[in-house]
């Protein structure tokens, strides 16, 4: 990889032996979570080959998606699957995985994928802010300087990528002329995408492997799911999470700072059932 496409941060400068298996080896919540999202993370090739096509003759962004966005999306599920193979090495990472992806490549197509390119990064937006809120609860819930480190990182790259997408949704918008209403209407389709589909495909993939004798028994799962994602629930950084979902609608300084507060009591259902 040339300097131009250089990481910001490699899977090598996290040390993995310096995990403190003692504060995690124990917590099935977390293990849920964390396995969950390296099952997403390492389905990104799929969905930036979309995005990709989806962007076809826009050179600039098109480079940025294949070269850094990619690259690092990917480096995030290589970093969090190896964790988990660290700490619960009695889990069979890959048999789940390749079960997730299956199920996953049937689901994350280029229908999906919102017909005007500048809806579409409006729609983007709302994906990198709900994985930029998601690893700074992690990071919240999370005591283990390993993991600490790790989510940081990731949550640091979401962050960068949601301005980015931010940036070319502001020359889209110009280009195409599109209303707010249309963006709202973009967000919220990709606000109940994420949790219809991505989050719970994954995290029944995880049970499906951890329990293969409940497989099929939604009650158990549900359980299970509900048990993990409540206490992600309860550490979403809700004032990040608002301002970042408002940012697309680019409201009035006054609206924005209206809504911030009764929106930011209602977070927790935005990406979570």
């Amino acid at each position: 990889m040339n300097p131009s496409t250089a990481l910001p941060w490699t899977l090598e400068s996290i040390d993995l032996e310096r995990i403190e298996l003692a504060r995690v080896r124990h917590d099935e919540d977390l293990f849920f979570l964390l396995c969950s999202s390296s099952f997403v993370e390492s389905g990104s090739d799929l969905y930036a080959r979309n995005l990709v096509d989806h962007f076809a003759g826009d050179e600039e962004l098109g480079a940025w998606l294949s070269q850094h966005w990619e690259h690092e999306e990917l480096q995030h599920g290589r970093a969090l699957a190896a964790y988990v193979r660290k700490v619960w090495p009695e889990f069979d990472w890959d048999k789940g995985f390749a079960a997730f992806w299956n199920a996953y490549a049937a689901v994350c197509t280029a229908e999906q994928l919102e017909p005007c390119r500048g809806l579409e990064l409006a729609a983007r937006c709302v994906v990198e802010t709900g994985t930029a809120s998601l690893y700074r609860a992690l990071n919240d819930i999370t005591d283990e300087p390993v993991l600490k480190q790790l989510t940081n990182h990731i949550k640091s790259d979401e962050v960068r990528h949601f301005k980015y997408f931010y940036q070319h949704y502001r020359r889209y918008r110009e280009r195409e002329g599109f209303g707010r209403y249309q963006v709202f209407r973009a967000l919220l389709r990709r606000v109940n995408e994420i949790k219809s589909e991505d989050s719970d495909i994954a995290l029944r993939h995880v049970f499906n492997q951890c329990y293969p004798q409940h497989q099929g028994n939604e009650a158990e799962f549900r359980r299970l799911s509900d048990r993990a994602q409540g206490r992600l629930r309860r550490n979403i950084p809700a004032a990040m999470t608002v301002k970042m979902l408002l940012k697309p609608l680019d409201l009035p300084p006054r609206l924005q700072s209206a809504l911030e507060k009764p929106l930011a009591k209602i977070t927790e259902k935005l990406f979570l059932h």
